[in-house]
């Protein structure tokens, strides 16, 4: 079983590195077959109702299906050594549904690709947030964060323990440069259309909607360790607004 856990976890995982890299190019435009700003087209209405209801169905599954109260229920139905890699597979079909399902709005918001100045600061832009978010995965655990390191304990037979609680590089400055990183990526537009702002909008309110519930999971797991590193360093903005330290805070 231990053998099967993990090519079912390596499998998984080539699943997210293919459709995150199609993302990334459905995102910025780049040579794929279908993109944010290309594809089957469709009215307005129709259109955003269409990209309205993918994006819901992936925040959905991927939000809900990282709640503890999901999980604890979740692994009574699938071993707990490839619950994660469940996630990541299933969260990856859906981004895939994104990208094959999206139907552009071309009508144009901005436009500065006449100028070779701003416009190179935006593609820059936008593959900085990509490097932001790729590095700052390692900088936790990138290999239990995608599943791998659970099922490579099953292979073993060694019990899994969560990673410990680290404030390094990228996290000394904001609490979640992984967001940070979409964020940037996903507004860093020469050319930006109206489909590609609501998709911008959505996911951004999504994340910050993703970060208020992470956060009330990570306050219940660390308790006052993560309170206090909540009060000193900021959210996704360095240099940004420091919360004020609480009282009381809620022990694991």
């Amino acid at each position: 079983m231990g053998l099967i856990a993990a090519l079912y976890g390596v499998i998984a995982y080539i699943a997210f590195v293919c459709s995150f890299v199609y993302a990334v190019a459905f995102v910025g435009n780049l040579s794929v077959p279908r993109t944010i700003d290309s594809g089957p087209s469709a009215p307005f209405v129709e259109a955003l109702i269409i990209d309205l209801l993918l994006l819901g169905a992936f925040a959905i599954q991927h939000s809900g299906m990282a709640r503890p109260g999901f999980k604890s229920v979740w692994t009574r139905v699938v071993p707990r050594s490839v619950e994660r890699s469940t996630y990541v597979l299933l969260s990856s079909l859906f981004l895939a549904l994104i990208c094959w399902q999206w139907r552009p709005i071309p009508a144009t918001v901005w436009d500065v690709s006449g100028s070779p100045l701003a416009a190179g600061l935006l593609q820059g832009l936008f593959w900085l947030g990509w490097v932001i978010l790729f590095l700052a995965t390692f900088m936790i655990n990138h290999f239990d964060q995608f599943g791998l390191r659970q099922v490579y304990l099953r292979l073993r037979g060694l019990d899994y323990s969560p990673p410990r609680f680290t404030q390094r590089a990228l996290y000394k400055l904001v609490r979640h440069p992984i967001m940070l990183g979409f964020v940037i990526s996903f507004w860093a537009a020469p050319r930006m259309s109206v489909g590609h702002c609501i998709f911008s909008i959505a996911t951004t309110g999504y994340i910050l909607i993703g970060i208020a519930l992470e956060e009330r999971d990570l306050m219940r797991a660390h308790g006052e360790q993560y309170g206090a590193y909540r009060a000193r360093v900021p959210m996704l903005l360095p240099f940004g607004v420091r919360r004020k330290p609480r009282t009381g805070a809620i022990t694991p």
